[in-house]
């Protein structure tokens, strides 16, 4: 089924509100691993959404496989001891798997033919993090003139202009410089509010001519290589969670998981077709039914 909302037209009914609402409780019953966004799904980035730590340790004593599946340009350690820090403790969680984590051993393992000879990196990232350079080989450079990679891992949108960014990487798509964008997300979330993402970097730098190679989601290689760690369980037994239509729902889709929308995060009304359309909806990540009723 599609829905569209028309500009000029009479406001078309919410079409998430023509999806059904599920509890995980219910959720829990027909399925075996949870891939679980982070960050609008878990956390709002300082402390752990009201129940979701809860429901992560209810679906644990079940014996259900947690993973808590990131579009981030971080490692998983950093992701780990960042997740500590707001209050979500490893013991929450089976396994923590970052876009960045996936990038890292894809070049360690030498797989990825836009890397091959590179050493002299342009690292876009957030808050210095230099985790993606680390054991790889790499050098990192501030020159867009001479680096011969690209890694566009983080975005600080909410301070730097766009702009900024266009004229850092200019010289480096014109040369026709191969770029890795890690973190595929269009729109973050910040303390100060919305701002533009490390994947609207990537999006600019095909602009300017730059060739992208992508990983996160809704990419392929984060959920193959997350379910390929949990020993390869049948994909209509999995259930990935998330607040993002065009990341997490449009992702689980291609990876042949179920696809659960989150209304915490970035999640509101939004076009809906038959490649971004969630199987059912859950209010927060909480396990107890009232977070449906109560919606």
């Amino acid at each position: 089924m599609n829905w569209r909302l028309r500009c000029g037209h009479s406001p078309a009914p919410d079409p998430i509100s023509k999806v059904r609402r599920m509890s995980l409780q219910n959720l829990a019953a027909n399925h075996d691993v949870f891939l679980i966004d982070q960050f609008g799904t878990v956390h709002d980035g300082t402390h752990p959404y009201p129940g979701a730590l809860d429901a992560l340790y209810q679906l644990r004593a079940m014996g259900k496989q947690v993973a808590l599946l990131s579009n981030s340009g971080r490692r998983a350690g950093p992701n780990a001891e960042r997740l500590a820090k707001i209050g979500v403790p490893d013991d929450a969680y089976d396994l923590n798997i970052s876009s960045g984590e996936v990038a890292w051993h894809m070049l360690a393992a030498g797989i990825l033919p836009e890397t091959s000879g590179a050493s002299r990196c342009l690292l876009i990232s957030r808050d210095h993090d230099c985790s993606m350079l680390e054991g790889n080989g790499l050098t990192m450079t501030s020159d867009p003139q001479e680096c011969d990679l690209v890694i566009i891992g983080g975005s600080e949108g909410e301070k730097v202009p766009l702009a900024d960014y266009r004229t850092l990487l200019a010289p480096a798509a014109s040369r026709r410089v191969p770029a890795l964008c890690v973190n595929p997300d269009l729109v973050m979330l910040t303390p100060r509010g919305q701002a533009f993402g490390a994947g609207r970097i990537a999006e600019m730098y095909i602009e300017l001519g730059g060739l992208v190679r992508w990983i996160g989601k809704p990419f392929p290689s984060i959920y193959d290589y997350t379910l390929r760690l949990l020993g390869d369980p049948p994909r209509e037994r999995v259930v990935a969670i998330g607040d993002s239509v065009r990341h997490d729902i449009k992702g689980a889709r291609a990876a042949g998981c179920h696809a659960v929308l989150v209304l915490t995060g970035i999640a509101g009304p939004a076009v809906l077709d038959d490649e971004l359309h969630p199987d059912m909806i859950l209010p927060g990540l909480r396990w107890d039914a009232r977070a449906v009723r109560e919606h």
